[in-house]
């Protein structure tokens, strides 16, 4: 890992006469005017809930080539919220910025986001397999006795989730999530989301990766559409294993950043701020994956 790759790592975005609407894990969000939003998804990489102190070279770029090829290729079943990512195209106030914002940014319509995160699971793994091990169930859904570690599920299961008060995905039944914004609305989310899933998951496989679990976030524009918002299928937002080493009964290794996270649980670290940084073998392997996936879905290289 070169010093002038590092060098490169955006971990902060700094554009002092721009509003900033909000600053997440990953993507810093700016106010343009009372429509549209400036998205640029910045280098920075969490693990257990907190921002690392090391960024991952091209990660931003990876998730905004990804997150614009789903886009576009999910089209025909949801709207989405993206005007252009092409700088070129931005407002006047934004093109001075042109150098940082290219390949990692997208300016895109403004929209009212539903308070819950539309998780779908075609695989049983992560929080789900240690619910399921636990109780035999997810998110309040009975599933088969017998299933192993990263055994295919009968049928892809919808598992809503919404944020807690500290920040962590906190995992809800259906029927929570109806009370939360309405029975019609839940039911119009997970039909969507579900859709979605299987339109993708079945491209993925063809290209080799599997989307073991994924999810989404959804809002309504100005114009009263259902919209998806955010980003779609990325290695930050999905569990991505590679087809060819899937195996049941155990984690598979996956694009994600699961390998950061096996890496830090080696360390004597308390899982509280400051995250520590990682090792140049650590970034540069982080970063190949996250780039790997993005060739193997879309077949471009990150630009």
């Amino acid at each position: 890992m070169t010093t002038e790759l590092l060098d490169s790592v955006l971990l902060r975005t700094d554009f002092p006469d721009l509003q900033l609407h909000a600053s997440g894990k990953v993507r810093d969000v700016y106010r343009v005017n009372g429509e549209q939003l400036l998205f640029v998804a910045t280098d920075r990489i969490s693990a257990f809930d907190y921002i690392l102190a090391t960024g991952i070279p091209h990660k931003g770029r990876v998730l905004t080539q990804i997150s614009m090829f789903w886009f576009d290729f999910l089209s025909d079943i949801v709207p989405n919220h993206l005007i252009t990512a092409d700088v070129n195209h931005y407002p006047e106030a934004l093109r001075k910025y042109a150098d940082q914002l290219r390949g990692r940014s997208m300016l895109v319509q403004r929209a009212e986001m539903f308070p819950v995160e539309c998780v779908v699971r075609g695989y049983i793994s992560g929080s789900a397999w240690k619910e399921y091990k636990a109780t035999g169930e997810v998110c309040g859904l009975k599933l088969p006795e017998g299933l192993r570690e990263s055994d295919a599920l009968p049928a892809p299961i919808f598992t809503p989730a919404t944020k807690a008060t500290d920040g962590h995905d906190e995992n809800i039944s259906f029927e929570q999530m109806c009370r939360i914004v309405g029975a019609e609305t839940a039911s119009h989310l997970r039909d969507i989301t579900l859709r979605i899933y299987n339109k993708a998951g079945a491209y993925a496989r063809q290209r080799g990766i599997i989307i073991a679990d994924t999810k989404f976030e959804f809002g309504v524009d100005a114009n009263g559409r259902l919209t998806l918002i955010d980003e779609a299928l990325t290695p930050d937002s999905s569990r991505f294993w590679p087809a060819d080493t899937y195996r049941v009964g155990a984690s598979p290794p996956s694009f994600d950043k699961q390998f950061v996270r096996d890496y830090l649980e080696t360390l004597d670290w308390n899982k509280k701020a400051p995250g520590p940084a990682l090792p140049a073998q650590v970034i540069a392997r982080t970063s190949d994956k996250y780039r790997e996936a993005l060739t193997r879905l879309t077949g471009a290289a990150v630009s």
